[in-house]
């Protein structure tokens, strides 16, 4: 999904894939304490998430890679506890790409800081706020990417809140130089958020190589991952103003 000025035809269908996925949704997620249920504003913690961390972790990907982004998702909270203590230095985004990335390296957070680190609050708080500059000197290269999402298909392609941050994410990541095509997307979603729905996905929409359940590992085929970073005619206004890390890709276009 883009955070596009001009929605494409399809955003009605996936506006539509999301209501229906919401509603089976609500009976097994785990309300927000700031959100409560309101899907839209952010992706759902749910039963058996557990089970699907114990998967991904045993995923070839997961046990290859050194630092690893993962979004600000509840329902990938746990996996971003556990792999700082499988020693994984973990990249993540503030909430809505606001405040831009935090890097929680657990040879430097002290052990006892670490499931705080792994919350969006807590994260602030012992996490280190980095530039896209100091990403770059960091990690030459991120081989693993995970985000939460609002539901998928078995292509790949996902239907998401609806404000294209895990593309923006991908983008933003692609236009420094530290994923490409060789880096692994995972999704990790409730069996119910699993779709038959066939959509063709945009040049923006960054395809996942893993859907992790709570039930299973299903790797799809021929994932898309954009090679255009950021295509700055197709963000909304206000993101130019409000995510940081847009604004120091500007800078250095300038």
């Amino acid at each position: 999904m883009s955070p596009s000025t001009s929605p494409p035809q399809s955003d009605s269908h996936k506006s539509q894939i999301r209501t229906k996925v919401w509603s089976e949704l609500r009976q097994v997620a785990i309300p927000d304490s700031r959100f409560d249920h309101d899907y839209s504003s952010f992706i759902a913690d749910f039963q058996g998430s557990s089970i699907a961390t114990n998967l991904l972790v045993e995923l070839q990907a997961y046990k290859n890679a050194k630092i690893l982004f993962i979004a600000p998702d509840n329902c990938i909270q746990e996996l971003r506890y556990r792999a700082l203590k499988d020693g994984k230095v973990v990249l993540v985004t503030t909430y809505g790409i606001r405040r831009g990335f935090f890097l929680l390296d657990p040879k430097v957070i002290p052990e006892g800081n670490w499931e705080i680190a792994s919350l969006l609050d807590g994260m602030e708080k012992v996490g280190r706020h980095v530039s896209l500059a100091e990403i770059r000197d960091v990690a030459s290269h991120i081989d693993l990417m995970v985000t939460g999402t609002g539901a998928i298909n078995h292509s790949g392609l996902r239907f998401g809140k609806g404000h294209g941050f895990f593309d923006l994410e991908w983008a933003i990541l692609r236009t420094i130089g530290v994923v490409d095509q060789t880096t692994k997307t995972v999704a990790v979603v409730h069996e119910c958020q699993v779709l038959d729905e066939e959509l063709r996905g945009e040049e923006w929409d960054t395809g996942c190589d893993f859907i992790i359940t709570n039930e299973r590992v299903i790797k799809t085929v021929n994932s898309s991952k954009p090679t255009c970073g950021i295509i700055w005619d197709k963000l909304e206004k206000s993101m130019l103003k409000n995510i940081e890390p847009l604004r120091e890709l500007k800078c250095v276009r300038a």
